[in-house]
C-alpha cells in the first residue's frame, strides 16, 4: 500500500499543471529517516597556529607582511636592528685572533722546550710547565671559536623567518618599536589544515566513541562538513566534567578560519522525522516560518524547528503536517503572496 504522503508527492509531480502558475517551486512535507545523536557547540582552530616572538632585544627595522597576507615557509617576516650584537660578533672574532696568536706562541715554546729537554738543558718540571701552557692555549682557542659561533647564532635571531607556509592572523609590532626577548611579533596559521574542538559531557563518551559518523556545521557559512577523524583527549576537566574532542576536517576548506563558531553532530542512530529543506525557512528575529501553498493561496505559517540533519533538511516539531505543500523559495513566495493578497480566491 502506498504511503499517503508519497502519494501526494507523486500527484504533485504527475500533475504539474496544478502548480504551473506559481513562480516558485513547491514540495510536500514528508517524513524521512534522519540521523540522531548528540550535538554540541564547538570552535574551529588551525592545526598549525603559532605566535612568533623575538629571541633577542633590538629595534624593529622592517615588517614585511601584514594581517591577511599569505607567507611562504622561510620568508623573512621581520628584521631587527641590534648594533650591540654586531659589536659582540666583532669582539668575539678579535678574541679568536688573540687566542690563535697565543696558541701559536705556546706551541712554538713547547716545541723548543721539548728539544732542550732531549738535550738535557732543562728539567722535567720546565717541560711540564711548557706542556701545560700549550694545553691551556689550545683550550682558550677552542673556547674563543665557540664564542664566535654562539654570538653568530644569536646575531642570526635578528632575521625572523616563517616556520611554515600560512596566513598572517595578527601583526603585533610596528617599524621603530624596541622589543625584548619574548615580545610577540606575528601570529599566523596554516589555512589548509583545520579542525574543530568540542567539549563533550563525560557520560556521552561511550556514544561519541561509537559514533559511525560525525558532521560539523558552520552556521555562518551555511555549510555542513563530514569529519575525517575524531580524537578524544585522555583527560577530563575537573570543574565541568567534560572531555575535549578534536574533530579533523578535510584539507583546504574555503572560508573556514580559526575562531569560527561551529556545531558538532555525532550520529549514533536514525529515526523517522518530519523534515523540510532548510532553505525554505524564513527567519525573522526569533521566529521561524514557511510559506504554505493551499489551493491558489500562499500564506506564511509559523513553525517550530528541531535539529538540522546535515543534508540540507531540518526537523519540524510543530506547525506543519505531513502532506502540507510549502514553497521552496521563500523570497519569491513572499513577493507572490503580497501581489495576490487582495485578489479574490478562485
Amino acid at each position: 500500500m502506498l504511503n499517503p504522503t508519497r502519494l501526494l508527492a507523486c500527484l504533485i509531480l504527475a500533475s504539474p499543471s496544478a502548480w504551473a502558475a506559481l513562480p516558485f517551486a513547491v514540495a510536500p512535507v514528508t517524513y524521512q529517516m534522519v540521523d540522531t545523536g548528540h550535538s554540541t557547540e564547538a570552535t574551529v582552530e588551525a592545526v598549525k597556529q603559532s605566535t612568533i616572538a623575538a629571541q633577542v632585544a633590538g629595534r624593529v627595522s622592517a615588517v614585511n607582511f601584514d594581517a591577511g597576507d599569505y607567507v611562504k615557509a622561510g620568508s623573512v617576516i621581520v628584521r631587527l636592528s641590534a648594533q650591540e650584537l654586531s659589536a659582540a660578533v666583532a669582539g668575539s672574532q678579535a678574541q679568536v685572533a688573540q687566542a690563535d696568536a697565543a696558541l701559536a706562541n705556546a706551541r712554538a715554546n713547547y716545541q723548543r722546550q721539548q728539544q732542550l729537554f732531549q738535550q738535557k738543558f732543562i728539567s722535567q718540571a720546565a717541560l711540564d710547565r711548557a706542556t701545560a701552557e700549550f694545553r691551556a692555549a689550545e683550550a682558550a682557542a677552542r673556547a674563543a671559536r665557540a664564542g664566535v659561533g654562539q654570538t653568530a647564532a644569536v646575531s642570526s635571531y635578528t632575521v625572523i623567518t616563517a616556520p611554515y607556509s600560512g596566513v598572517v592572523a595578527a601583526r603585533h609590532v610596528e617599524v621603530g618599536e624596541t622589543v625584548a626577548p619574548g615580545t610577540p611579533l606575528m601570529t599566523g596559521f596554516d589555512p589548509k589544515d583545520m579542525r574543530v574542538i568540542a567539549d563533550i559531557p563525560q557520560y556521552k563518551l561511550a556514544e561519541i566513541k561509537a559514533s559511525p559518523r560525525v558532521a560539523v556545521e558552520i552556521p555562518s557559512l551555511n555549510k555542513w562538513i563530514d569529519a575525517t577523524g575524531v580524537t578524544v583527549l585522555p583527560s577530563a576537566d575537573a570543574a565541568t566534567h567534560t572531555v575535549k574532542v578534536r574533530i579533523d576536517l578535510p584539507a583546504s576548506l574555503e572560508g573556514v578560519i580559526p575562531g569560527m563558531f561551529a556545531r558538532a553532530h555525532f550520529s549514533v542512530g536514525s529515526a523517522r522525522k518530519l523534515t523540510i529543506p532548510s532553505t525554505a525557512v524564513v527567519h525573522r528575529t526569533e521566529l521561524s516560518a514557511v510559506y504554505v501553498v493551499k489551493d491558489d493561496r500562499v500564506n506564511l505559517r509559523q513553525i517550530r524547528l528541531g535539529t538540522p540533519n546535515g543534508r540540507g533538511q531540518v526537523e519540524v516539531l510543530a506547525g506543519l503536517n505531513p502532506g502540507d505543500v510549502i514553497a521552496l523559495d521563500p523570497v519569491k513566495a513572499g513577493i507572490y503572496a503580497k501581489s495576490t493578497a487582495n485578489q479574490p480566491a478562485k
